[in-house]
C-alpha cells in the first residue's frame, strides 16, 4: 500500500509539486482565466480554508515569466487543455 503525502498547512504550489504531495488539480482555473474577456479585475472567491493562497501560488508560478516552472504543470489539466507553450 502506497503512503500518500498530504501537505497539511502548505500553501506553496511549487513545494507541493516538487515533493510529489497529494494535490487536487485546480489548474482548469488558469484556462478559464485565459478564455475570459479582458476585465479590469478578477475576483476569486472561496470559502474559508478552501485553498485561496495555494490557488494564488499556482497562478504566480504559471504567469511569472522569470521562473522556470513548466515542469510543475506536467500532467495537470492546464497542460493538457491548452495549446500554449508553458515557459
Amino acid at each position: 500500500m502506497k503512503i500518500i503525502n498530504i501537505p497539511v498547512g502548505t500553501s506553496n504550489f511549487a513545494e507541493i509539486r516538487r515533493k510529489g504531495s497529494y494535490f487536487i488539480d485546480k489548474t482548469g482555473l488558469i484556462v478559464q482565466l485565459l478564455k475570459t474577456q479582458s476585465t479590469k479585475a478578477t475576483l476569486i472567491t472561496r470559502p474559508r480554508r478552501f485553498g485561496k493562497t495555494l490557488c494564488m501560488s499556482m497562478l504566480s508560478e504559471f504567469f511569472d515569466i522569470q521562473k522556470e516552472s513548466r515542469h510543475l504543470f506536467a500532467g495537470l489539466s492546464v497542460k493538457i487543455m491548452t495549446h500554449w507553450n508553458l515557459r
